[in-house]
């Protein structure tokens, strides 16, 4: 086993962490890490990580099945959709240029980033709707299934607000759903892609039995971590990552001049602070005056 080997296995505890604690997040991991560290190629990166994040899943899913958090009916009507999306997605980007593909994952890396950070607005919980919105929920899966097989990247984080928001589901069963969607869409992606790629199935193997113990130990640490602060960390850290990928998909060694990395450090800080005032004032609020004792009563 080379050392490059070995620390992929290493780092693909980190992939399964991310999928336990937050049901998704394991290809923005994945992808960079078999591309960077195991040194394969981008196409066959992709590939492998579809591999890693659809095992990885389908064991995660068993605690939320075994507790009820998991809308079969929603799943698999979803999955099913996002699996022709995938597999179609998968076929087409044997034909993309690799660097194409890395600069999509990276545009989807710093989306999910976005997301992540500025967070959800507070909802007032919904109803599970009378009758389930098949249309909707097929298209959204094939256009889920879609992005997922061209690049490697859109899943949990695209499928958990989805399923929210078409469902009617709160987010503990959101989430338990969406890694049975994530599952099918992986593995139909997969078999998408292997009509021109190749895989080590060596590397593939060691990564996913690394991600699956990732993903168990993740599942014993969610609720202990508070979810914003956790949310906020691996927020920046896609954004250093996708920044990182992105930069170095340019032609030559473009990527190490200095002068490209001073407006972008200054547009991450001009950023860092938006998200902040944001945040704040989302938690906070308008200043409300203080209405003088006794003031609106009846003499």
């Amino acid at each position: 086993m080379t050392g490059s080997f070995a620390l992929a296995a290493g780092l693909a505890v980190l992939v399964g962490i991310s999928l336990g604690l937050l049901g998704g997040g394991g290809s923005i991991l994945a992808v960079p890490l078999l591309v960077y560290v195991a040194g394969l190629p981008a196409k066959e990166a992709i590939a492998t990580s579809l591999l890693v994040v659809g095992v990885t899943t389908a064991v995660g899913v068993m605690p939320y099945a075994r507790a009820g958090r998991v809308r079969w009916r929603t799943g698999l009507l979803f999955g099913v959709a996002g699996m022709a999306g995938a597999y179609a997605g998968g076929r087409v980007a044997v034909f993309v240029p690799a660097g194409v593909l890395l600069t999509g994952f990276a545009v989807m890396m710093l989306a999910t980033a976005s997301a992540m950070i500025c967070g959800r607005r507070p909802a007032e919980p919904r109803p599970a709707p009378h009758e389930l919105p098949v249309l909707r929920v097929a298209l959204d899966g094939v256009v889920v299934g879609l992005v997922t097989g061209l690049v490697g990247a859109g899943g949990g984080f695209l499928v958990v607000p989805a399923l929210a928001l078409l469902g009617g589901m709160p987010m503990p069963v959101a989430v338990g759903t969406s890694l049975v969607v994530i599952a099918m869409k992986s593995f139909a992606g997969l078999a998408g892609h292997l009509s021109g790629v190749g895989i080590d199935w060596g590397l593939a193997a060691a990564v996913s039995i690394a991600a699956v113990i990732g993903s168990l130990l993740g599942g014993r640490l969610a609720g202990r971590i508070p979810e914003d602060a956790l949310r906020m960390a691996f927020g920046w850290f896609v954004v250093v990552m996708g920044v990182f990928v992105l930069v170095r998909q340019l032609p030559g060694q473009a990527w190490a001049h200095p002068m490209l990395w001073v407006p972008l450090g200054l547009a991450a800080v001009v950023v860092a602070g938006g998200v902040v005032v944001r945040r704040s004032r989302r938690r906070h609020g308008p200043a409300i005056p203080e209405i003088p004792a006794g003031a609106g009563t009846r003499r």
